[in-house]
């Protein structure tokens, strides 16, 4: 299981799995958007490619890259790259809601169909989604990140029904709070595509406002990339691969109040981490 594809590598998750699976012997293929981010990874020492999940062609070409560069055998997928459009549900243009999911749900399949071909010519395969406990909770004001993860979710899910036997196995991580650039990211898209001013929610989007720049960690229980890099590891290299992956206190205690709970009881710990974020 040496050759790997990641995705989103330009910070962060991806950047951090890049490093560490190359320092680990792994032949890494990382991918990232522009240019500058191209020749800033490659300076250190790894094989990069540029893709843009909302455009197919582009799409096209770095999985041919990718098949040229590991001579036609693809062992494992990161799927990292995504990004959240912050806002009420109501706030969200049709639009936004769109390029949301062009880029977390439908190029993020689109490349995974691709794979997976491959991996069913090769007999082996694995294929690990970075997916979120927004994957399976919501929580107010990411509806549109929320949607896109359940959906990543859903379709992972399936997958893993119908590769069953293939030899290709599907894996979901799911994180809470980690440190990265996802907040100024998250911030640029609410500016580009939310107008507070006319919105019934303006007084919330002046906390989000003051999460999204604040410097560090923002949660309770943040960690690091690497310790996401250390369940992605797991996946790549057990021998039964775990079906899902948690990372940080929180995503752990979401998954037990989900099963435990009624959903009205839920519904109510999901609003105070909302009305205490509307504090912060």
């Amino acid at each position: 299981m040496k050759n790997i594809l990641i995705t989103g590598c330009s910070s962060g998750i991806g950047f951090t799995a890049a490093q560490i699976l190359h320092q680990r012997g792994f032949n890494v293929i990382a991918t990232v958007r522009n240019a500058d981010d191209k020749t800033r990874l490659e300076q250190t020492g790894l094989t990069v490619t540029l893709l843009d999940l909302n455009n197919e062609n582009s799409i096209s070409q770095a999985f041919q890259f990718t098949l040229d560069t590991f001579n036609g055998r693809i062992d494992a997928l990161f799927n990292n790259a995504a990004y959240g459009q912050p806002g009420a549900v109501e706030d969200l243009s049709r639009s936004a809601l769109r390029e949301q999911f062009e880029t977390n749900v439908f190029g993020t399949q689109q490349l995974t169909n691709l794979v997976i071909k491959q991996m069913r010519q090769q007999g082996h395969g694995r294929i690990i989604y970075n997916s979120s406990v927004l994957g399976f909770i919501a929580l107010a004001y990411r509806g549109a990140y929320n949607a896109s993860k359940y959906a990543i979710e859903g379709l992972a899910d399936t997958l893993r029904l119908e590769l069953h036997g293939s030899g290709i196995h599907i894996s979901l991580i799911e994180p809470g709070p980690i440190l990265s650039h996802f907040r100024a990211n998250a911030f640029a898209k609410y500016q580009q595509n939310i107008d507070k001013h006319n919105s019934a929610h303006h007084q919330v989007y002046e906390a989000m406002e003051a999460r999204l720049n604040k410097q560090g960690p923002t949660a309770p229980f943040t960690l690091p990339p690497e310790a996401v890099v250390a369940k992605l590891l797991h996946a790549l290299q057990a021998k039964k691969p775990s079906i899902r992956y948690y990372v940080t206190f929180p995503t752990y205690l979401f998954a037990i109040l989900k099963r435990i709970l009624p959903v009205n009881a839920l519904d109510w710990v999901l609003r105070k981490v909302s009305d205490n974020e509307k504090r912060s």
